[in-house]
This record gives C-alpha cells, structure tokens and sequence, in this order.
C-alpha cells in the first residue's frame, strides 16, 4: 500500500569549514539531506535513508533531522564513523572540498512511499549506490522516482562510469532535476536544452535544469516552461538547489501527480501546472540564498513570501 510519505535516499556528513588554516564552523550537509529537511519543513511526511555512524556527528544529524519533523530509516545507522567533508576557503570565499565518506546504507523494508528522492554522492559512490538502485526498483512500481544527479566531481574518478549511472537513474525516474554545471561536467559542449530532451526521450515526465542566477526551465510531453530567478539578496548559494527540489517535489504533491495512481497525469502534465510548480521550487530557492548555509524555509515562511513579487 502507497503511504503518504516521502523516502529519501541518500548520503548525510558534517562539512568542516577551514579558514586561514583552522576550523571556523561545523555544519550538517549532505544534499539529499538537505531535501529531506527541505520537505519536513514544509510539512511533509519523510523517512530519511542514510548512512550513518553511532557517534557525536551521527547524532548531531539525526538531532537535525528531527528538529525539521523528519525520521531516520531503517539501516541508516551502518558504519563505524559519520562522513566528513573538509571545506578549505580561499580568500576569495570559494571552497576546495575534500571528503571522507563510505556509503553502505542497509535499508529495511519499509510500505511502498508516495515519492522516493535520491541523488548526489548516494547516486555513484560504490559499494551504495547499487543498493539506491535496488531501492528505486523496488519501489518504482507504486512510488514517482524523483531525481538529482548534484555531481561531486572530487568523487567521481571515472566519469564515463558515473554518466552511465546517473543516465540509468534518469531512465527510472519520473520527475528529474539538474544543475547547468551538472550538465557541463557529464556532457562537454552540449546545450542544456539539447540534454533535458534527450533525458525526457529515455523515460521522465519532468527534466527541469536550473541556471543559477538566468532561473530554470524544464520540459515534459507538452512543452517548454522557462522561468527567470526570484529576486533575493544573495549571502550564499548554499543548498539552493536543493531547496529548489524539495520545493518541486512538495508542488506537485499539491498538485495530486505524485504516486502509481497518479504517473499518467504527471506524464501529461500541462505547461500551467509545470510553470507553478517552477515558480514554488524557486521560491524557496530565492529564500534559502538569502540566509547563510542551506537553511531551507519552513512552509510559514515560503507562505508568507507566495505572493510578494
């Protein structure tokens, strides 16, 4: 039986900020965290597949996911240290990562979810990310399989293995989201609307690619959306995209188009309702770069904002 619940899948760390040589702050992160947090916020059901330790970082994240209303799954907790990953800022403010990180979740076996989300490092990092793919198969059938590749390219030490990966997730999923410089990194040269139709050609309902400050667009079966960015005093770009797929997601949840029930009607999705689920996800995208790290809005906030042009 599908529940109205959210699963999301995917890698959670402490990124440890480095400045002039020594640490400057501690933060929770992970991207697929930050869309499980993006949704509890907005007042979603979700359970939250990781892979965790049994230590002080593990249980600072999972304090973290539970002070947004989200649930650590079974099986989350499976290694002997928490992932780290060491962020060294340049003067210029830009960050140099490097990771320390293993990915074996040991998921349980849970009642089939409305929605389930994976993307980033869960997505490519062996020996995981062939566990998310058994996860995604399992559940297909009777969940919407969303999607971000979100690509560390520091991970990544063959990309013509990681681009067959991340192509074999976007054939499973129903709805899927990148950045530009995703695309830049996997496909050298080629336009990302070239990309986004290729992607909806193998499978999805919904390719939305977001281009930073130029906005976003996406494609489906009935054409062509193109947004420009909601304006927003930029403090960082921390956890931007993610907001802008946990915003996605909790729009066409409101819409009714997630869920095996639901997959021809977001396969014919029309450009309105596409167009307004673009606008939410960047909603709370504009919101989240407004704050400093990727502190998501709560849906009181992201309420508050819906009609303030």
């Amino acid at each position: 039986m599908t529940e109205s619940v959210a699963l999301v899948i995917g890698e959670a760390l402490i990124d440890i900020v480095i400045r002039d040589g020594r640490v400057t702050g501690e933060h929770v992160g992970g991207s697929p965290l930050n869309v499980a947090v993006g949704l509890g916020r907005l007042g979603r059901a979700v359970s939250f597949l990781t892979s965790i330790g049994a230590d002080d970082y593990g249980r600072r994240i999972v304090s973290h996911l539970e002070a947004s209303g989200v649930g650590l799954a079974e099986g989350s907790v499976s290694l002997a240290k928490t992932a780290t990953a060491r962020a060294t800022l340049d003067e210029n403010g830009s960050a140099t990562y490097r990771f320390d990180i293993e990915w074996r979740p040991r998921p349980g076996v849970v009642a089939a979810p409305l929605v389930v989300h994976t993307g980033s490092i869960a997505a490519v990092l062996e020996p995981g990310c062939d566990e998310v793919v058994a996860v995604i198969d399992r559940h297909a059938p009777e969940s919407t399989v969303t999607f971000d590749p979100n690509l560390r390219p520091q991970l990544i030490e063959d990309p013509e293995v990681a681009r067959a990966r991340i192509e074999s997730l976007v054939s499973r999923a129903d709805v899927v989201k990148a950045s530009d410089e995703d695309l830049r990194f996997l496909y050298p040269g080629t336009a990302p609307e070239d990309i986004a139709a290729q992607w909806l050609s193998s499978g999805p309902s919904i390719v939305s690619v977001t281009l930073g400050g130029q906005g976003s667009f996406a494609v489906c079966r009935a054409g062509t959306v193109r947004i420009p960015a909601r304006p927003a005093t930029v403090v960082d770009t921390v956890g931007a995209g993610d907001a802008f797929m946990s915003g996605l997601i909790d729009a066409l949840w409101d819409h009714g188009l997630l869920g095996s029930d639901n997959r021809k009607s977001l396969r014919d999705i029309e450009v309105g309702a596409l167009r307004s689920s673009l606008e939410s996800a960047a909603l709370s995208s504009a919101l989240t770069v407004s704050r400093p790290g990727a502190d998501l809005p709560y849906r009181a906030t992201r309420d508050a904002h819906s009609t303030v042009e």
